[in-house]
This record gives structure tokens, sequence and C-alpha cells, in this order.
């Protein structure tokens, strides 16, 4: 796989092609994805959970998420490489700046942001500033003790609305990518049409420019309740880099997510 850039992933958009992203960790596994044509590895604070072994997103530190992306980094061959701020290292424009800084010398080549209208000064900073973002909006993991824990988003009308209105707003602001978190699938789909951006999707229905898993959910390795949104990949394929292979055909070809693996209104 040549380079992908976010020219390349545009372009796929414009030409209605959906592309395949799965969160990577370390060296060996960024090497593997990279090379069954993942586009987008996301070092995802994820790996709080899966890699530590804590309960939500929200003990995870900077310093953490830029080891995990050097290590990533060293194995990529040609993937775009997607970075998680951590817990707290945005609440301001200046930490914001500061700390995606830090993740694009790692080896980052686009951070990912929750959050909603109110990230728009800060993405509108860094933007000028020449750093890539990916907003991430709908189920916002570190936010899960304010919303009560993992629920779907955006079920009824008045917060549909809003969740289109953020996505535009932060679009506007010059947000590069949107992903959508646990959303009804027509909602996805809604937001999608609307914006010029790729859209990137987990647990969001069919219809987004792109799909995401954490790779030990596709591999069926994480230890607790799978999601609906959730598909074992390694079941059935002869080895993890088959299991790989099929979930990247199964995003592009739009055979996954299948309807068991959505949410309506």
């Amino acid at each position: 796989m040549s380079n992908v850039s976010l020219s390349t992933l545009k372009k796929l958009k414009f030409e209605g092609k959906k592309f395949a992203v799965l969160t990577a960790y370390d060296a060996t596994f960024a090497q593997l994805l990279s090379q069954a044509g993942i586009e987008i590895l996301l070092v995802g604070d994820s790996l709080g959970m899966v890699v530590q072994g804590c309960s939500s997103t929200v003990p995870v530190t900077l310093e953490q998420m830029i080891y995990h992306t050097q290590a990533v980094s060293r194995g990529n061959q040609g993937s775009l490489i997607m970075a998680d701020l951590p817990y707290m290292t945005y609440a301001t424009v200046e930490s914001a700046l500061e700390n995606s800084a830090r993740l694009m010398q790692a080896g980052a080549q686009i951070v990912k942001l929750e959050g909603g209208a109110w990230l728009s000064k800060t993405i509108e900073k860094l933007s000028c500033c020449g750093i890539p973002v990916c907003a991430h909006i709908g189920l916002t993991p570190q936010s899960v003790d304010k919303i009560g824990g993992y629920k779907i988003q955006g079920r009824d009308k008045e917060k549909a609305d809003q969740m289109l209105s953020d996505a535009l707003i932060l679009q506007d602001s010059g947000a590069d990518m949107l992903l959508m978190e646990c959303i009804p699938s027509p909602l996805a789909k809604r937001i999608t049409q609307q914006l010029q951006i790729p859209t990137i999707g987990i647990g969001a229905g069919p219809e987004t420019d792109a799909q995401v898993l954490v790779l030990h959910d596709m591999l069926g390795i994480a230890t607790d309740y799978a999601p609906k949104f959730v598909k074992n990949f390694l079941s059935g394929s002869d080895d993890v880099q088959q299991a790989i292979a099929s979930y990247a055909e199964s995003v592009k070809n739009g055979s996954f997510p299948g309807p068991e693996h959505c949410y309506d209104l």
C-alpha cells in the first residue's frame, strides 16, 4: 500500500469508496495492519482498557499515548497514524496545541479529540497551526462518568439535530475527519451525506465513509462483553493475518457492519 494521506481519504470519499480503520498499540500489529491495507491506524486511548486493564479510558496519560504512538510509528508501513488526545489534555486551546504537537512529533499524522461544538475554537487553532484533526462525537468514552455509562446517543430528534449541527460546526472549524460512535444508523447516514469531510463509524451503521473497531474486539480476544456493533473476524479465519484482511475487505465491500450490528432511532 502506498502512503495514505488525508488527500487519499478525501479522494476515496469523493469516489464513494470505503476505507478501513483499526486500533494499533505496538510495532508488530502496526506492521500487520498496514500490510493488510488498513488505511488508518488509530493509537486509541482504548489501550487503557484492552492493554492496561482499566475500567475506562480516563486513566490514560499523554506520556503513555506518546510511547504507544512511537511504537506504532516504527512498525507502520504506509498507513495514516491517528492518535487520541487523552482525558483533559485539550481542555484549553493552549494545552491542545502543546499536547497535539507532542503526539505529532511522536509519529502521529492526525490527532483525535472528543466533543461537540465547544471544540470549534480549539480545532480552528490546531488547523491554523498545521495539525490535522479528527473530531469524535456521539458516545465519547472520556465522558462516560458524566453521561452515566456507555449508552447510545442521538436517538431523539432534538439530540440528533444537535449532533448534526455540531458536526457541521466542527467541519467549518477545520476538522479533517469526523468519527461517530454509538449513534443510530439513519443519523450517521444523514451526517455523512451533509459533510464534505470523511466520516468514520463505530456502532454507527454502514453508511459512513469508513469503519473502525478496537483490534482486540475485532479478533474476539477482549475479555469484556462485546458490544452489539462488534464482529469477531478471527472466528472462521485461519490466522490473525487472514482475520485482518477479512475485516478490511468486509468494510470496503460494505458487508460490515450488517443490520445485526446497527442501532435504530
